[in-house]
């Protein structure tokens, strides 16, 4: 297929165009670097600098690229930035999505596939976490997500566009060539393994004293080529509506260190800090509906094959990419 790939210099974006590419489908990479890294776009996709603030880039960019399918990657995804710049946020993660959405019907692409979130959801009535439970999300991020996955079904019903939206919860992990590497970096495992690399004297647990064996978060981990296998999977005709994704088991912060350390073979000093606002106990997904109606299948599940492919990336690059 031909694939239009929006956020594809990002971390998420620059894997999944990769295993596109290995899987023989044509890329087109749109993104406008804000975010992403120019040397993190795989060499044999094309790609667009994109200029979405400019009326008609978007449109202009799908016309010429002539795709098959979009993937949609790119967005703004901190949290805590969300709650204090939350026009930030509804535009880019709405208003240009929704513009992106207007070209794929105006140009006749035939799906679309939506990087959402977990945050949609808030937090949960129940773990592990079902595609049916109540989606309250408590901050302008998840806010966003949810506001275009809501669009997204009437954009099906009414224009007939073919639509996955993907649920994520903690994406992780590394591809030989492409690796984690944000400005802002807010996940844990590339923020303890800085620590090893000596790049932090510390990392922040922030809570020790949830309703959890040793009183840290669980967040359920899932490696980035898995991920982009799933975007894969869903790209087939008929396949349509929401899909959690997620291993299905959840790791506490320490038992992240506590594995970071072992891969690594350094010691990793932590330092306790009190909750964030917000921060449910436990976050885990249920995967089933992805598993039994796209036949998806992690082949990593594992948090020591997520570190270790982590930690050959970071030592590779130290500094993350050079642009």
């Amino acid at each position: 297929m031909n694939v239009f790939v929006t956020g594809g210099a990002g971390y998420i974006g620059s894997v999944c165009t990769e295993e596109l590419l290995d899987a023989g489908h044509q890329v087109t990479v749109y993104d406008n670097l804000t975010e992403g890294h120019r040397s993190a776009v795989d060499s044999r996709a094309n790609f667009i600098l994109g200029r979405p603030e400019e009326e008609g880039n978007i449109l202009a960019a799908v016309k010429s690229a002539k795709p098959d399918a979009i993937l949609h990657f790119a967005a703004f995804a901190l949290v805590g930035e969300s709650m204090t710049n939350p026009k930030k946020y509804f535009h880019n993660n709405f208003v240009n999505a929704l513009k992106l959405a207007d070209a794929a019907v105006e140009c006749g692409v035939k799906k679309f596939v939506f990087s959402s979130t977990c945050a949609t959801y808030g937090p949960p009535d129940r773990v592990p976490m079902t595609e049916d439970l109540p989606q309250r999300p408590i901050n302008p991020y998840g806010e966003s997500k949810l506001m275009f996955e809501k669009a997204l079904l009437w954009y099906r019903e009414i224009y007939k566009l073919e639509f996955i939206a993907f649920r994520y919860f903690n994406a992780a992990g590394a591809s030989e060539k492409f690796g984690e590497h944000h400005r802002i970096e807010s996940h844990l495992i590339p923020n303890v393994l800085f620590v090893a690399l000596g790049k932090k004297p510390q990392v922040e647990i922030y809570g020790t004293d949830y309703p959890t064996p040793d009183g840290t978060c669980i967040r359920d981990y899932i490696h980035i080529r898995d991920l982009a296998q799933a975007h894969i999977l869903g790209l087939a005709p008929g396949r349509t509506g929401f899909f959690n994704l997620g291993n299905g088991d959840g790791y506490s912060v320490k038992e992240v260190i506590q594995m970071c350390e072992k891969i690594t073979g350094k010691k990793i000093p932590a330092v306790e800090k009190p909750r964030r606002p917000g921060d449910p106990p436990r976050l885990v997904a249920a995967a089933h509906k992805a598993i039994t109606e796209l036949g998806w299948k992690p082949q990593y599940p594992k948090i020591e094959d997520i570190v270790k492919t982590a930690w050959a990336w970071h030592l590779k690059h130290p500094d993350g990419y050079p642009d």
